[in-house]
């Protein structure tokens, strides 16, 4: 299943299920019940909440919308948790001239940052750096809590597509990550959740960023350092994650930073990511006002 965030013509933020290109409004066709509200409502609900939604898919023909036309919300409550990745694909490691880890370098990015798909990424005052950063996120299904990788497999719900925008002047300026990675804006993700159940081999999804139509990175999830799997199960050795909470997986080599010359983005702009199996990201670079 393909299941995303949107907001209705009430103003109300729903969960919709994707069906070629109409969306059905599952919140309307539970008769607005709170557990189909968001995916992340749907995910907290638990298992009684899953297996629902084989019944609203069969109502909701007369609650479809068209996907063309649909406002995006974001993927994520505002109380989730995002957990990114550094240095996580070895090429990315090596434009970096530093070695593998021998452990997941884990970081946050805040909810308020995360936007949906063809949303604005604001172009902050303060940064003339702005880089891009394609990864895929997996988004946890079930609590999580000192599991082995085995049952961190169980644990996710599905998989996205995060952009992790970074104003790397403001990274180097800091001397740590916090303030670059966490400007308005920068966490866009989506468009939707992809269920494990789509997805075939986790370790098999190739990875395309292209701005304005050019490809900058391009790689497969095979040349993760630490799968999906181990990034939930050690990340859960030390904190214990719940339905919702989103991990992003790392990025590939071909930032803008280490490219010669270096090249970072700018006003109109447009970001696409591409991974197999889940779809495309996309989003516009605008000129904070």
């Amino acid at each position: 299943m393909k299941l995303l965030n949107f907001y209705a013509s009430s103003g109300q933020k729903a969960l919709g299920m994707v069906e070629g290109d109409r969306v059905i409004d599952l919140f309307a066709a539970s008769g607005n019940k709170p557990e189909f509200a968001s995916v992340g409502a749907w995910l907290r609900a638990g298992e009684s909440a899953g297996k629902a939604l084989g019944d609203l898919r069969e109502r909701g023909a007369k609650h479809s919308l068209s996907f063309p036309a649909l406002k995006h919300a974001p993927l994520i409550e505002r109380d989730a948790r995002v957990f990114c990745v550094g240095l996580n694909y070895a090429d990315h490691a090596a434009e970096n001239n530093l070695p593998p880890p021998s452990s997941p370098i884990f970081f946050s990015k805040l909810s308020a940052v995360v936007i949906p798909h063809l949303t604005p990424i604001p172009l902050p005052a303060a940064s003339t750096q702005v880089d891009y950063e394609a990864e895929v996120a997996v988004m946890v299904g079930k609590r999580a809590d000192r599991v082995d990788e085995a049952t961190a497999r169980s644990c996710i719900a599905g998989y996205s597509i995060m952009n992790d925008v970074t104003a790397r002047d403001l990274q180097v300026k800091d001397k740590q990550w916090f303030r670059g990675k966490n400007c308005n804006g920068f966490g866009p993700l989506g468009p939707w959740l992809v269920t494990m159940d789509q997805i075939p081999d986790p370790r098999n999804l190739e990875v395309t960023l292209r701005v304005n139509g050019e490809t900058r990175q391009h790689s497969n999830t095979r040349n993760l350092i630490f799968a999906p799997e181990a990034l939930v199960s050690i990340l859960s050795q030390t904190l214990a994650l719940e339905p919702g909470d989103v991990i992003s997986t790392g990025t590939p080599s071909g930032i803008g930073f280490h490219r010669k010359p270096q090249v970072f983005l700018r006003d109109g702009d447009s970001i696409e990511i591409e991974v197999s199996a889940i779809g495309i990201l996309k989003n516009v670079m605008r000129r904070a006002q």
